[in-house]
């Protein structure tokens, strides 16, 4: 790792940039101008360049020194942050979960009131984004990830099986082309989910319709989303039919936003994994949250099922 300049000294170079004052930078760092002096004279001897121009009673930035201004700042952000996360670490209260946005927004949420209301001495933080955390350099308790469940190093346990149906507004089951058999596709728009699930299995719309029997000739058209949550919030609006998760899709179902048109239900070969490494498994709070979302997905897989079965 190269040597890098004093701490301290960039500390006090980014106040006295920002200011262009040493003044005025001595005090908001609680110092003497001197002091501030014999600091941008310790980096630039450290860094055997100058970072000040100093022109008549103007004190300037080199151009070197004014374009490393930003990427300074944003290192001393990601400092901040960094010791907020040590801090929050000693905080046995503080629970922080992973999730994709999709199952974040349309499963996760909607139920954490209920881990709230038995769990009050524990804060939940969700971080919800596209990528796969790495446990090895994120503050991250506990993940639930949808795949194969093949997750080297760390202690898995299965949640939830996935399938796939077909959903709608209850408004396209009547109207001028109502939908009510699969060659009815025909008359309306397909949405499709292009999330990056990498399940080469999972049914697309192409795949669907040729399972079914349907001749479509342009199954491939329609909207297309790189979100689950966004494709099911199309097919609640009305803007066409979806192949949706099931486990997704349950909270509209239940309330009567989404419907099953026809029942054509496919399996998945993913699922719905708890993810989290050794070090965290005599963890209380992780312990109690993975036996809450156990519970939470029974409960789930049973209202899906319910739901189909009325279909």
């Amino acid at each position: 790792m190269k040597r890098l300049p004093p701490l301290n000294s960039l500390k006090v170079f980014e106040a006295a940039a920002r200011h262009l004052s040493f003044t005025k930078a001595a005090e908001e760092l609680h110092v003497t101008p001197g002091a501030v002096s014999q600091q941008i004279k310790a980096l630039e001897d450290f860094l055997q360049t100058p970072v000040f121009r100093r022109e008549k009673r103007a004190l300037l930035l080199t151009d070197e020194a004014q374009a490393s201004l930003p990427v300074l700042r944003e290192g001393f952000d990601k400092l901040t942050e960094a010791a907020e996360i040590l801090a929050a670490k000693a905080d046995s209260r503080r629970l922080a979960v992973s999730v994709a946005p999709s199952f974040a927004s349309k499963w996760l949420v909607p139920r954490l009131d209920s881990f709230q209301e038995a769990n009050p001495e524990i804060d939940v933080w969700v971080s919800a984004d596209m990528d796969v955390v790495d446990f090895a350099v994120e503050d991250v308790d506990l993940a639930v990830r949808y795949g194969g469940g093949r997750y080297p190093g760390l202690v898995v346990d299965h949640l939830m099986a996935e399938k796939i149906v077909p959903v709608c507004a209850p408004s396209l089951l009547t109207g001028d082309n109502p939908l009510k058999a699969p060659d009815d596709l025909v008359h309306h728009t397909l949405l499709h989910d292009s999330s990056p699930d990498k399940d080469e299995k999972i049914p697309n719309w192409p795949m669907w319709l040729k399972a079914a029997g349907v001749c479509h000739k342009e199954g491939t058209r329609g909207l297309k989303f790189n979100q689950s949550s966004l494709v099911i919030e199309a097919a609640v609006a009305g803007k066409g039919v979806a192949l949706a998760k099931s486990a997704l899709a349950l909270a509209d179902l239940e309330a009567g936003r989404l419907v099953i048109p026809f029942d054509l239900t496919t399996p998945t070969d993913f699922a719905y994994y708890i993810v989290h490494p050794p070090s965290k498994s005599g963890s209380a709070s992780v312990k109690a949250f993975a036996a809450w979302l156990k519970a939470e997905a029974a409960a789930s897989v049973d209202a899906a099922d319910a739901q189909e079965a009325a279909a």
